[in-house]
């Protein structure tokens, strides 16, 4: 139980190794164009994989976002060991639940974790959804142009998003999916802090820019 505390020890509190992949590279290019100055500059240093992590550190509050776009994440959640108060037990065990950059596999993430934790633990693949290969931007100008159409000072940028969706298994069927939830919120609304938060909410103008949004978007894919 000692040894599989440490191995927790050292998952919580040293990242993996920065990936810059196409999809972070554009969302980071794009963002620090759109900001330009110093702002511009900094974000644009994330896209060197020896800075990335200070600049992260940097960052602070914000930092923290983008961590899980450079990185391979694994967060455990389950542990098995003895059923009895009075049994040590023999073996003890962690699953894990391993988020992967695009274009990375299983084995490339525990690779990582071997070289962070030591050959003591043996690894098992229990589940792996494959996620798309390439990136099809393909629809991307006319829902950018939605967009600006509505709020001319908006700038589009593609995000790469740190969550996960059920694209994954259109992508197997050949279907490309976009994540296109258009809001325009105030300034001063914390959006990630309400996000499936216990009062999620956005302000009543922001569904209805939404909508004017997505009616656009039906209208011009079908033409």
């Amino acid at each position: 139980m000692a040894k599989l505390s440490r191995f927790l020890n050292k998952i919580d509190k040293r990242s993996l190794p920065v990936h810059v992949t196409p999809p972070a590279h554009l969302l980071f290019s794009s963002l620090a164009s759109a900001l330009g100055g110093v702002s511009g500059w900094t974000i644009s240093q994330l896209l060197n994989p020896k800075l990335a992590d200070h600049v992260l550190k940097l960052l602070g509050k914000r930092g923290r976002l983008f961590n899980p776009l450079l990185h391979n994440t694994v967060s455990p959640t389950i542990l098995h060991g003895s059923n009895k108060i009075n049994v040590i037990p023999c073996e003890v065990s962690v699953e894990l639940d391993g988020r992967l950059l695009p274009g990375l596999k299983p084995e490339d993430l525990i690779k990582e974790l071997r070289k962070l934790t030591g050959n003591n633990a043996k690894f098992e693949v229990i589940r792996h959804d494959h996620s798309p290969v390439k990136t099809d931007l393909g629809l991307f100008e006319t829902l950018a142009g939605i967009l600006k159409e509505l709020d001319p000072d908006g700038v589009p940028i593609p995000m790469l998003m740190a969550a996960f969706t059920d694209g994954r298994f259109f992508s197997r069927l050949g279907i490309q999916t976009y994540g296109y939830i258009p809001m325009k919120l105030p300034e001063e609304f914390k959006f990630t802090e309400t996000l499936h938060a216990a009062d999620e909410r956005i302000p009543i103008e922001a569904v209805e820019f939404g909508t004017n949004a997505i009616y656009l978007a039906l209208q011009r894919f079908g033409i």
